[in-house]
Order: C-alpha cells, then sequence, then structure tokens
C-alpha cells in the first residue's frame, strides 16, 4: 500500500482535489441542489472513512476534509476541461507512484462521488439528468480509459 509520505506535498495536493473535482463537475452540470449535492459529497468522505483500512492511501485521503479552490476555474466550462485533466494527471501520478490496488481505489472513490453527488438531487424530474450522466460519464473516462473504475 501506498501512503501520503510517497508524495510530495504538491503531488498529494493533486491527489487530494481529484475526489471533489469529480463531485464538482457533477455539481456544476446542472443548476440547483447544490447544498443537497455538496452535503452527498460530504456523506461519501464520510462513508469511505468508516471502511478505515482498505487501502492506507484512501484513509489519508478521507482523513482529511475534502480540498477544491472554488476560483481556480473562472467558469463551469473551465472546470469542465481542466478538471478532467487534473483528474487524470491524479491517476497517472497515482500509477507511476503508488500499487495497482491504491489506483482502483482511488478510481472507485472518485467515481462513487461523482454518483453519489449526482443522485442527491433531482433534475428535471430524473434521478440523473443527462447533463448530470456526462458529467459522469467525462470523469470515468478521465479515470483510465478502457479501466472499469468499478470493478
Amino acid at each position: 500500500m501506498t501512503g501520503k509520505d510517497a508524495f510530495t506535498e504538491e503531488e498529494w495536493h493533486t491527489l487530494r482535489e481529484g475526489p471533489a473535482i469529480a463531485g464538482m463537475l457533477v455539481l456544476t452540470a446542472e443548476s440547483g441542489g447544490s447544498f443537497r449535492e455538496s452535503w452527498a459529497m460530504a456523506k461519501e468522505y464520510a462513508e469511505a472513512k468508516q471502511q478505515h483500512g482498505e487501502s492506507e492511501l484512501l484513509d489519508a485521503i478521507v482523513a482529511e476534509k475534502p480540498e477544491f479552490d472554488r476560483h481556480k476555474y473562472g467558469s463551469p466550462q473551465e472546470l469542465q476541461s481542466a478538471g478532467v485533466d487534473a483528474i487524470r494527471g491524479a491517476v497517472s501520478l497515482l500509477e507511476s507512484k503508488g500499487t495497482p490496488e491504491d489506483v482502483d481505489a482511488y478510481r472507485t472513490f472518485v467515481l462513487a462521488v461523482a454518483q453519489r453527488v449526482a443522485g442527491a438531487h433531482k433534475e428535471h424530474g430524473e434521478a440523473v439528468s443527462q447533463n448530470e450522466q456526462a458529467a459522469i460519464d467525462a470523469v470515468a473516462a478521465s479515470l483510465g480509459a478502457g479501466s472499469d473504475p468499478g470493478a
């Protein structure tokens, strides 16, 4: 297992930011419901914290408050493009320094955050709107082409 000490401060920031970016990509895909969606993201972190011990890396990530600099991206469109690149970069970093198990656990958690946020508030009478699903699909793609983050 890979721990926090395997990464520089900047690298750790990149890894910590990935799950929150995934949640924000979904949250900003539609207007409305941001309180429920933010709460859903916090609940996903809290539940992951309860599963302590399955991944040293995830234990360290969820032990800290989710990190997202809302001023970093000037618009939802900028978040969409730069956010998926940031998630892709986090996975690439983890692939170079982490174990395959840590990479899988990270992918699963990031995707779970996105899905939890999407399901937190009905949009247009749908549990998950088309725009939210598109954001989830973008997150899944950024987690690794050809990979199954849920496996």
